[in-house]
Parts: structure tokens; C-alpha cells; sequence
């Protein structure tokens, strides 16, 4: 969506203004009292939880949700590029990009204002004006051009823009990436955008978020990009629905959480065990009050001096208890941190499996624009392969032909006998269906319905959910669907492409803590460069190599 206004000037006016944002949706409260400011060149990293509000407050920002409560300024134009885009039936690429940036709906109104100025209309010249400054500031002139260019930049193929035509998984990203590349606006709402992305399309990415001076709001599970690129990180509270930003970057972001989260326990820690003490020492205080009476009242002694002691001293025993009881009235309540969700993951094998998985021999495989072969491969049991190369170049083609999905053109293909595989594919491919998400779960997983619920509801796939078509699910939804199957089944090969796709960060971080110790064969496909990092492998494998 794009919003027009006044142009945001680059210094300390704040491009983007959010003040006391709240809404619900139904019963649930999604944001309350949010505030942001986001200035020119300011690049803003939002964090949260899956299915916490991200992408909610994005289209408030932007201008396509109207809050219950609140209020956002813009100076300039807004423009909101969603993390999935679909190409319309009959639309070609070139309307598509033009619709995914604003350009589409800034000619409309330029050519309307354009026949009601010709037509001599009430008001027309400034309606005129305004529409023509939007068509100018949205790039729409020379937008074909450009469009040209960005493409021919990204290796897209020649006349790929205006025609129809079926996209590979690295075309469609991409793609993506020309939209971002391609729009004009004072602020920029990006919602993962480095999905997919190989480490070229990572580098232009970054290189143009880095040089733009508008304001940006960046939703990304990346976290090399968001250190590389953010200057501060807004968290989204999914307690509270309340926003913290932190000033600094990312590591300073996670430096100051973790410090945060120590002092808050710390506190309520303090605080609880003196509220525990003066507790106890109010009932103990009750309790000695009570045995004084009591033995006051069966004394056989007949002092009236040391009865009138006696008695007193009971009533001083209750005075201390109410004097402890003021105390803890007067005690500053500390309320107790509460633990966010956290994706528990296991992956557990069904043992060893075959001394060999998988192999090629002389094989040729092919898909669109793409051949690989004669390819001489063997994947042997308990070994870990990091699949490379950029997007398009046929990663997730030598995995079809492994997988015996793609059939080969030459050659021949194996596999062991005893390899139980699990799998993540790029496209999830396994819920695009109409079938209920708890149908494709209970039947990849052989669990009754009951347990399939539980296990979904672990990997926070809901009541509301599983109930409705699987292709229905929202992308981390139907990731953390696909993980959750993985730790219902034992497998002896795993094989992730993308795997990080649509998670969240805390889930991404149980992943590779779950693949430290996975145990069989791992084929791993992933642009994350942090996920690359901390999974160990024995082979890294250029498809490029492998291509004719």
C-alpha cells in the first residue's frame, strides 16, 4: 500500500510516528499502547514470536489496518511489501511489480485526475497536482526502465516481465527482491525479506537497505542481516502486547535483553523471598499470639499480676504480627517475569539406517532452465552436507533427484533399504492442500487426532488452526507444522531446505540446538548464515559444480 503526504526530511523529524496503538482483533488484543518513532535513515528491526503481532503492526503502520485506539503519522510515502506475494491469474510479471510497489495504484490516479482536468472538473487542478507529485515520487515514469534494469541485474531472463510463466522457488525470491529494489518511498515497511534470498541477493539486499535514506521498519528472522543493517530493535511483548525499543543494533539488542531479563528475575526474587519471610513471620507471630491465649485461659494459676503478664504478652506477640503485616502491605509488589513460549524440539533417529543413503551414478537431471550432470555422488549414513550455490542454480533440484521426486534423464539413481526420511522443503509443499492441517499431520505422523492436536499445539499450531485447510496455515505456522511431524517420527536422513524460513528467532535457535545432536544424515539447504555457521557438516557441495 502506498500513502501519500508530505516528503520526510532527512535530520531528526521522525519520518514515522506511532503514539498509543491498540487493537484487538475479536477477542484478542493484539498491540496496546504502542509507541514508535522511526526518523529518516533510521532502519528499525522488529522482533516477536510467531504469530505475536508483526505483521499486524505492519499494516497499521502502513496505513491497511485502522487501530481501536492510537495514531500514525507519515511524512512522505508509505510503502508495505508483504512477506508472500502472489501473481494474480493472467497477470504479468511487470503488472505485478508495478501492483507490489505502489506504481499500479499511482497511475490509476494519475490518469484519473489526468481525464477530470481535460474534463474541466470542480477541484480538478489540485486533485491534479497532488496525483501528479505521488506519480512522480513513486518512481512511476521511468519505472519501466528500471524494472528492466533491476531484473537484468538479478539474472532474471530476458523477457521474463512480460509474459506468464512458472517461477522457480529462486526466481520467485528474486523477484521479491527487485520489488524492494524497485519501489520509491519515505518509509519502507519490509516484511521478511531476506526469505530465500542466496548470499548475492543478501549482499544487494543489504548494500540498498544500507544506502536508502528512508525510514525503515524491518520484520526479518536473519540475524546476521538485522546486525548488519538495523540501528535499533523494537521487541513486541506477546504478554503485555507492549513495544521496547532498543537502542544499538542488534547485539546490543541481545547484550540488553539478556541483561534485562536477569535483572527483572533477579527482583521478583528478592522481592518474593521477603514477602515469603514476612509472610512467615506474621503467621508465626499469629501462632505463638494463640498458644499464649489459650494457655492464659486453662492456667490454674491465680496471680492476677502474672495472669495480667501472661495476657499481655499474647497481645503483644499479635501486636507483632500486624505491625509485620503493615510491612507487607507497604512491600512493593514485584510481578514475576513470565517465561515466553519456547519451541522445545527433538529429532530423533530410527537408528543408523543403511551404510549408504543415497547415490547418483552417471545420473542427468533437469528442471526449467536448469541441468545437472553427469553427476557421481554418494550420501553415506550419518554424514552432514551443506548444499550450495545461488538461487536458481539447482540446489533444490539435486535434492529432488536424491529424493527419487525428479526423475533423471540418465543414469541411475539408489537408495538404501532401511532410510526413513524426513523432510522441510522450501515450499512446504506437503500442507498446500484443502485437507484440515490435523488430516496431513495424523496421516504423515500415524498418530491418532488427539495427539496430533497436543504435538500441534507444542509447536503452537492451535485449536482455531488445525481444523482449517493446511495451505490456510500462515508460513510459520505450516514450518513449525513441519517440525513438529520430524519430532513425531524417527528418521535416519533429514533433509532441510530453508529450513529457517517464517521462524521465529528463539524457534531457529532450537533448531540448531536440535541438529547439534541429530544423529543420521543431514542434506542441509540454507541461506542463514548464522544457521550455516552453527550447524557442523562434513562436505559443502556447489551445485554449480555439478551443472553443464
Amino acid at each position: 500500500m502506498l500513502i501519500t503526504g508530505l516528503l520526510a526530511k532527512i535530520g531528526n523529524v521522525q519520518a514515522l510516528t506511532a503514539r498509543g496503538i491498540t487493537l484487538s482483533l475479536g477477542p484478542r488484543t493484539v498491540l496496546r499502547g504502542v509507541d514508535l518513532d522511526v526518523g529518516a535513515g533510521q532502519r528499525v528491526g522488529l522482533v516477536a514470536p510467531n504469530g505475536v503481532g508483526k505483521s499486524t503492526l505492519l499494516r497499521v503502520l502502513a496505513g491497511e489496518l485502522t487501530p481501536d485506539e492510537g495514531v500514525v503519522t507519515a511524512r512522505g510515502a508509505v510503502a508495505h511489501l508483504t512477506q508472500e506475494t502472489t501473481v494474480e491469474p493472467g497477470e504479468a510479471l511487470r503488472a505485478h511489480l508495478a501492483r507490489r510497489t505502489g506504481v499500479a495504484r499511482v497511475v490509476r490516479r494519475f490518469d484519473e485526475a489526468t481525464r477530470a482536468l481535460a474534463a474541466g472538473e470542480p477541484g480538478a487542478d489540485d486533485a491534479y497536482a497532488r496525483a501528479f507529485d505521488a506519480w512522480t515520487a513513486a518512481g512511476a515514469a521511468d519505472f519501466d526502465e528500471r524494472a528492466d534494469e533491476v531484473c537484468e541485474r538479478l539474472g532474471l531472463p530476458a523477457g521474463l516481465l512480460d509474459g506468464e510463466r512458472t517461477l522457480s522457488g529462486g526466481q520467485s525470491a528474486r523477484l521479491r527482491l527487485a520489488s524492494v529494489l524497485l519501489v520509491r518511498a519515505d518509509v519502507l515497511l519490509l516484511d521478511e525479506p531476506t526469505n530465500d534470498l542466496d548470499a548475492a541477493g543478501l549482499a544487494l539486499l543489504e548494500d540498498h537497505v544500507l544506502g536508502s535514506p528512508a525510514a525503515m521498519v524491518l520484520v526479518s528472522h536473519d540475524r546476521e542481516f538485522l546486525a548488519r543493517t538495523a540501528t535499533a530493535i523494537a521487541e513486541l511483548d506477546e504478554f503485555t502486547h507492549g513495544l521496547t525499543v532498543f537502542g544499538g543494533g542488534w547485539d546490543a539488542y541481545v547484550a540488553e535483553q539478556a541483561s534485562a531479563r536477569r535483572k527483572a528475575r533477579e527482583e521478583y526474587e528478592t522481592y518474593a523471598a521477603k514477602r515469603d519471610h514476612l509472610v512467615q513471620r506474621a503467621r508465626q507471630a499469629r501462632e505463638w499470639s494463640r498458644a499464649g491465649v489459650r494457655r492464659n485461659a486453662k492456667s490454674d494459676e491465680r496471680d492476677k499480676n502474672i495472669k495480667f503478664a501472661r495476657k499481655q504478652g499474647a497481645e503483644n506477640t499479635a501486636g507483632k504480627a500486624s505491625a509485620v503485616d503493615r510491612a507487607l502491605e507497604r512491600l512493593e509488589e514485584v510481578e514475576e517475569p513470565r517465561e515466553p513460549w519456547e519451541l522445545r524440539l527433538a529429532l530423533p533417529t530410527a537408528g543408523r539406517g543403511s551404510q549408504v543413503a543415497f547415490t547418483l551414478r552417471d545420473a542427468v537431471v533437469s528442471r526449467g532452465d536448469v541441468t545437472l550432470g553427469p553427476i557421481d555422488l554418494t550420501v553415506g549414513a550419518g554424514e552432514r552436507w551443506r548444499i550450495t550455490g545461488p538461487n536458481g542454480s539447482g540446489k533444490s533440484t539435486l535434492l529432488a533427484a536424491l529424493l527419487g521426486r525428479l526423475p533423471l534423464r540418465s543414469g541411475e539413481r539408489g537408495q538404501g533399504a532401511s532410510v526413513v526420511v524426513g523432510e522441510v522443503d522450501q515450499v512446504r509443499a506437503s500442507f498446500a492442500t484443502d485437507a484440515p492441517a490435523l488430516a496431513v499431520v495424523a496421516e504423515a505422523t500415524g498418530l491418532p487426532e488427539v495427539e496430533v492436536r497436543t504435538l500441534l499445539a507444542k509447536f503452537r499450531v492451535g485449536a482455531d488452526a488445525v481444523l482449517r485447510p493446511a495451505r490456510t496455515l500462515s508460513p510459520g505456522e505450516r514450518t513449525r507444522a513441519c517440525l513438529a511431524v520430524l519430532q513425531a517420527r524417527g528418521t535416519t536422513c533429514l533433509v532441510l531446505d530453508e529450513p529457517t524460513n517464517h521462524l521465529d528467532l528463539p524457534a531457529i535457535e532450537q533448531l540448531e540446538q536440535a541438529l547439534e545432536t541429530y544423529g543420521g544424515t543431514l542434506l542441509l539447504v540454507t541461506h542463514d548464515r548464522r544457521l550455516a555457521d552453527a550447524v557442523g557438516v562434513d562436505h559443502t557441495l556447489d551445485v554449480r559444480t555439478l551443472a553443464r
